[in-house]
């Protein structure tokens, strides 16, 4: 089985669905199943439907071990982004192939000593190369102009960050910064499940051109979710390894 955790609206795929509530050991989580050409996949809405959980509160070990005990093999996720890098501008969609982690204060792990034990994951490519690599090609068909590879940095939120902040995450090798990605590559690796995500540029970072505007962030993702929704779904119709 498959899974997409989908940002702000992404899992709205327009096909009639199952909804499956799986309860784990820590929480509940209510999910879209949906057949496409006998293909079941998952839908997350990682926000929840009516988008009411900030990125902080999001339980992230729920979501991924939910999707675990469904059977799912490989991930796709959506994530709305700022962009620090010139390259990059909103409306453009990027393959996350690394992060940065700044977040503060969520649980990081299902490794936690006790009768979870400890598990030290390696990170050496937590973005699945072949998942990435089948989304440059399939985005293609879906006229999805992919403007590159990015490194995301991943900050606690919910504010924005400030001039300073960005000026020392561009300075590191961050190209976008988003709220919603780290536990969540993290989490799906300790499960060894296959992970991807792209990035919609939805904004400039703050310092760099413009005020953030929320309008923009929903007009942008608004814009490409129904193409890279397609995509997702054409890569795991033709199979994964």
């Amino acid at each position: 089985m498959k899974a997409i955790i989908g940002g702000t609206g992404v899992y709205e795929a327009g096909h009639n669905n199952i909804i499956k509530k799986v309860n784990t050991k820590y929480g509940e989580v209510e999910l879209d199943i949906i057949n496409i050409d006998g293909e079941d996949i998952v839908f997350v809405a990682r926000h929840g439907k009516e988008h009411s959980i900030p990125p902080h509160l999001i339980n992230y070990r729920a979501n991924i071990m939910a999707l675990k005990e469904l059977g799912v093999t490989h991930i796709y996720s959506t994530a709305a982004v700022g962009s620090c890098n010139e390259n990059y501008a909103p409306g453009d969609i990027v393959v996350i192939r690394d992060f940065i982690d700044f977040t503060k204060s969520r649980p990081m792990t299902f490794y936690e000593g006790g009768e979870e034990g400890v598990k030290h994951v390696d990170m050496s490519d937590p973005y699945c190369k072949e998942m990435r690599d089948k989304f440059y090609s399939a985005a293609k068909n879906f006229n999805l102009d992919i403007k590159g590879d990015a490194v995301y940095i991943c900050t606690e939120g919910p504010r924005f960050e400030t001039a300073s902040e960005i000026k020392m995450y561009k300075y590191i090798g961050g190209d976008v910064v988003g709220m919603t990605n780290v536990p969540e590559v993290v989490l799906a690796n300790e499960l060894d499940i296959n992970y991807s995500c792209i990035g919609i540029i939805t904004n400039w970072c703050t310092g760099f051109k413009g005020n953030i505007s929320f309008h923009d962030i929903e007009s942008f993702v608004g814009k490409n979710k129904e193409n890279i929704t397609k995509a997702f779904i054409e890569i795991f119709k033709k199979g994964l390894e």
